[in-house]
């Protein structure tokens, strides 16, 4: 059973920080950890006993890390790939001839070497008056602070002020839902309902007052139905396609900044 467990490590996108909270209020250390295929999955982790909230850990042992000018995240190590097959050119964009990793994710490594992700170099939004934001952070404020919230895409890209695409929970907004007396609205249209979109928008409030002013959630849009793992929305492993995203609900997200 779970008194049994030494230690639970968790990857792949950022874990809302109210789930690592749970776990650990039950005497679960689950904790986040970060690794590449280029780097055979090692990289950084958090040991039992010394975990940090909201770091993927300090460097696993023969693993060297640091960070470019930009805030790129670096590193070297016997485990780092040799190249990408038949791909010099991509190798060379990737691996510095003092054998640093150039990951593509930015960070901060505190004073006891613990990493911390913000994003991925590429994703990276930038307002019109120039504030560099993470979206990823923001969507995961956003589905950590309301059960009714399953996934959520953040816009700000050279705009104004930001929005977000905001996707109920297939499993909790139904429940909740049937709490309201909405028991027999169906799922893909629970969002046009209007205890549904206070509950959302209660969600955003509480997010918001954790993020920094440029970052918060002006206004949102609720999507019908569901986002499935390698559908249009989704790879495999839940991460957004966000470019598919942004052209999809195109015309929603222009919506949101002409009213």
């Amino acid at each position: 059973g779970l008194d049994e467990v030494v230690t639970v490590n968790v990857g792949a996108a950022p874990t809302p920080r109210e789930v690592l909270l749970f776990f650990h209020a039950i005497g679960v250390q689950v904790a986040e950890l970060w690794g590449m295929s280029e780097t055979c999955g090692a990289g950084c982790c958090n040991r039992p006993g010394e975990v940090k909230l909201g770091s993927v850990g300090p460097p696993s042992p023969g693993v060297e890390v640091k960070l470019a000018e930009d805030g790129e995240l670096l590193m070297r190590s016997e485990v780092v790939m040799t190249g990408y097959r038949n791909a010099p050119d991509q190798t060379a964009e990737a691996l510095d001839a003092d054998g640093w990793l150039h990951t593509g994710d930015m960070a901060t490594i505190d004073e006891d070497g613990y990493v911390t992700l913000v994003d991925r170099k590429k994703e990276l939004i930038i307002s019109s008056a120039g504030k560099n934001m993470s979206p990823a952070n923001i969507e995961s404020e956003l589905k950590g602070a309301s059960p009714v919230i399953g996934q959520a895409y953040c816009i700000g890209d050279a705009r104004p002020f930001n929005t977000a695409i905001i996707v109920l929970d297939a499993d909790f907004a139904p429940a909740w839902a049937a709490k309201q007396g909405l028991e027999n609205v169906p799922f893909d249209r629970l969002g046009d309902e209007a205890a549904m979109r206070a509950a959302v928008q209660e969600g955003v409030d509480a997010a918001n007052g954790r993020l920094a002013r440029a970052e918060q959630i002006k206004k949102f849009t609720i999507v019908h139905g569901d986002w499935s793992p390698g559908g249009d929305e989704l790879t495999p492993t839940m991460k957004l396609k966000r470019k598919p995203i942004g052209e999809k609900y195109a015309r929603d997200i222009e919506a949101m900044y002409a009213s």
